[in-house]
């Protein structure tokens, strides 16, 4: 909890809103875009590239984040030591055991312009891995994330999702009869 109020001295805090993310459930990336909108104020009517009006930004929950797809295992962190042969790896699956409020951090600096801005704006995010936070005291909002669209089916698996129920559908009705049976009654219908 001293780490977390570490360098708030260095913040000027007056007309700063502190925004509550929650991380239980969410998408890392759909997170780490919304944090880095807020922590540089492009949310505000006042946002200019050169000042740093943005929030601050107290996520909790960092420890149930979730991922899509096979990230857990096929995303990689590398780092160099400085010495020779010495690069480093660790997948995401081991990070979020060691340390899941790095997981968010780096997302969300990543995302962030490289500039002078950038350390400023990396002293007004705060990140736990429970929901509990020393910010108490603070007016907090909490951020409500913008609902997500998903499609229901790709449409190339819709097709064959599609396919496969006129298959069955055939095939409960018309017992099991051949293609070119079909075709012949389909032709002999159509003649006649």
């Amino acid at each position: 909890m001293q780490k977390a109020l570490a360098g708030l001295r260095r913040i000027n805090l007056e007309g700063l809103r502190w925004r509550v993310f929650d991380a239980k459930g969410q998408v890392l990336g759909r997170l780490a875009s919304q944090i880095s909108t807020v922590i540089q104020g492009k949310d505000k009517p006042t946002y200019a590239p050169n000042r740093d009006d943005g929030d601050m930004c107290i996520v909790i929950n960092a420890k149930d984040v979730c991922v899509t797809g096979r990230k857990l295992t096929d995303k990689v962190y590398y780092w160099h030591t400085g010495y020779i042969g010495n690069l480093k790896e660790r997948s995401l699956k081991d990070q979020m055991a060691k340390d899941p409020t790095e997981v968010i951090r780096k997302a969300v600096l990543r995302m962030l312009p490289r500039n002078k801005l950038r350390d400023d704006r990396d002293r007004k995010l705060r990140i736990f891995a429970d929901i509990e936070h020393p910010f108490g005291d603070r007016p907090i909002e909490p951020y409500v994330m913008p609902p997500r669209t998903v499609r229901e089916m790709r449409p190339r698996a819709r097709r064959a999702l599609v396919r496969a129920q006129k298959k069955a559908e055939e095939q409960e009705q018309g017992g099991n009869q051949s293609r070119k049976g079909r075709r012949k009654e389909a032709k002999t219908q159509v003649t006649a």
